[in-house]
């Protein structure tokens, strides 16, 4: 008997855009039947995209899903296994199917709904129940969708209903490490499986793709390529799967960044956005933001403003005009010294007699962030380039950024990233390519807002204050917890303290990507007004 071979879309599909998947499916096809495949394989919810959120919820999206799989299913050269969601009976499942010659088989419905994390599945779809066996060259194959085949019983009931090859569709988004916990998750399910999982950004997610497939054994068969489409063709014959190419895995770093850089070319892309502009300091974020844009877009869709102050080292401004070179952006310098000096003589009547207060500060320093954030967003408005916005998950974590001035923009590519891990990438990146000067990695990190000022001045050591925050994000220790793995209480109190206090600020920041398993943003919901003190 001849393999029975099964072709693996890793596509990047755009959420609503039901016709543009549909021809990425079909050109996947024919792509797989030029291969000699006798079977396609897609990921979840590839017919629609994912995640749909509340358009879920829309009537009228479950029947356009309807009419596209329809025609999908007259147009295919071949027989795919399609991801879709299904309204039926009153009922809405998150579903796949055998189509083919212009017929839709029975619907796989998944069964195992998460409500964890990034994911909110119930509040979308209701559970399936009934398995789905398609037989394929006398090869009986089952239907499984994500987390149903991670639970105990799916393998079990596989098995017990004869099933020789499990297949599985996959939107999985990345964080940090997550590829090893798959294997080891599906390793125990004792038949078969090949693992088809989306690619490419979606709003603060990224899929990596990174599909695969397992022999009986867990052991690893085929590994498709992280963060990029691919289309593998799987041979399995004679009960078992032939062994095929694996690609190589990623250092942790590199997953990062890969995921970074996707993250930004999809949201720009996908939105309608041909360049992006952000403000550059010549430190070590706003150099690290403008690697990934650079690499993610190419020079020529980027521009980097450096906006100095009287408080800008000669230095920073050595170092960003060095690095838009190197990197070969486009690169503006425009003084906010004038506009500070008019905010100023504007104010100091209104600010005349009034008592000190805790921000008082603060004042003139945030008057500084908000003038370069108008300034880019004047430039956005006149040119139609997206505003990337340069803090990180540390300085989101405790406030240290300023509402409507480094915080505007539309974009925030290292919002996940803690400070520690931005140092990290900064010497992967340049490990390919040396585009960010030695200076900005080694000198210590400035806003530069007053005189002879460091990050460390308000804030403990970053080593300290991102073990501290990820403790609390990640694994929802107490600040008690903490403590007691040897860190100091003023610590552990204050960064708590500054966690809990500026909620408000990350509400109104903008969406970025996540590559954690806790990011503030769909996984995060602490509420804005609470007397909550932890113990």
């Amino acid at each position: 008997m001849t393999p029975l071979k099964i072709a693996v879309a890793q596509i990047n599909c755009v959420v609503g855009d039901l016709a543009g998947n549909a021809r990425r499916i079909l050109a996947a096809a024919n792509d797989a039947r030029a291969a000699g495949a006798d079977l396609l394989l897609t990921p979840e919810l590839a017919l629609c995209g994912c995640p749909p959120e509340d358009l879920l919820l829309r009537p009228d999206f479950y029947r356009a899903c309807a009419r596209e799989l329809r025609q999908l299913a007259a147009a295919l050269p071949i027989p795919a296994v399609v991801g879709y969601p299904e309204a039926e009976g009153g009922h809405r499942y998150n579903a796949a199917a055998l189509i083919g010659a212009g017929k839709i088989g029975p619907a796989y419905r998944k069964q195992r709904l998460l409500n964890a994390e990034v994911f909110d599945e119930q509040r979308y779809f209701d559970p399936g129940a009934m398995p789905v066996i398609i037989e394929i060259k006398g090869v009986r194959i089952g239907l499984s969708i994500c987390e149903d085949i991670r639970q105990r019983g799916a393998a079990e009931a596989a098995r017990a209903a004869g099933v020789e090859l499990l297949l599985t569709l996959n939107a999985s988004p990345f964080h940090a490490r997550k590829l090893a916990g798959r294997h080891a998750a599906l390793a125990t399910v004792g038949i078969p499986l090949i693992y088809a999982n989306l690619v490419g950004g979606q709003d603060e997610l990224v899929f990596d793709g990174s599909s695969f497939a397992l022999d009986a054994a867990g052991r690893v068969t085929h590994q498709l390529p992280a963060f990029e489409e691919s289309l593998a063709i799987i041979e399995y014959a004679q009960g078992r799967l032939l062994a095929g190419e694996i690609a190589p895995a990623l250092t942790a770093e590199a997953e990062i960044y890969a995921a970074l850089k996707l993250g930004v070319r999809d949201y720009l892309g996908k939105n309608g956005f041909s360049s992006a502009i952000l403000g550059f300091s010549g430190g070590m974020d706003s150099a690290l933001t403008l690697a990934i844009a650079v690499d993610a877009l190419g020079p020529e869709r980027v521009r980097a403003v450096m906006m100095p102050s009287p408080y800008t080292a000669e230095m920073s401004l050595a170092d960003a005009r060095e690095m838009a070179r190197r990197l070969g952006v486009r690169y503006d310098e425009i003084p906010i010294e004038p506009a500070m000096a008019t905010y100023a003589a504007m104010l100091e009547p209104l600010f005349a007699g009034l008592p000190p207060t805790a921000w008082a500060d603060t004042t003139p320093e945030n008057i500084q962030a908000r003038i370069r954030g108008m300034i880019l967003m004047a430039l956005s408005n006149r040119t139609g380039a997206m505003v990337l916005t340069t803090g990180n998950k540390s300085e989101m974590a405790v406030g240290y950024a300023t509402l409507y001035g480094d915080m505007a923009g539309g974009f925030a590519v290292i919002k996940d990233v803690f400070k520690t891990t931005v140092y990290k990438l900064a010497h992967y990146r340049n490990s390919i390519a040396e585009v960010i000067p030695a200076n900005i990695i080694t000198r210590a990190p400035s806003a530069e807002l007053k005189p002879n000022q460091t990050d460390q001045d308000t804030l403990p050591p970053y080593e300290v204050l991102d073990a501290i925050i990820e403790a609390c994000m990640e694994r929802d220790e107490s600040p008690r917890e903490i403590i007691a793995r040897g860190y100091a209480e003023a610590d552990v109190r204050r960064v708590i303290g500054m966690l809990r206090k500026n909620e408000y600020k990350r509400r109104q920041a903008p969406v970025g990507i996540r590559v954690s398993r806790r990011a503030f943003g769909k996984d995060w919901r602490y509420p804005l007004t609470s007397r909550y003190s932890s113990e």
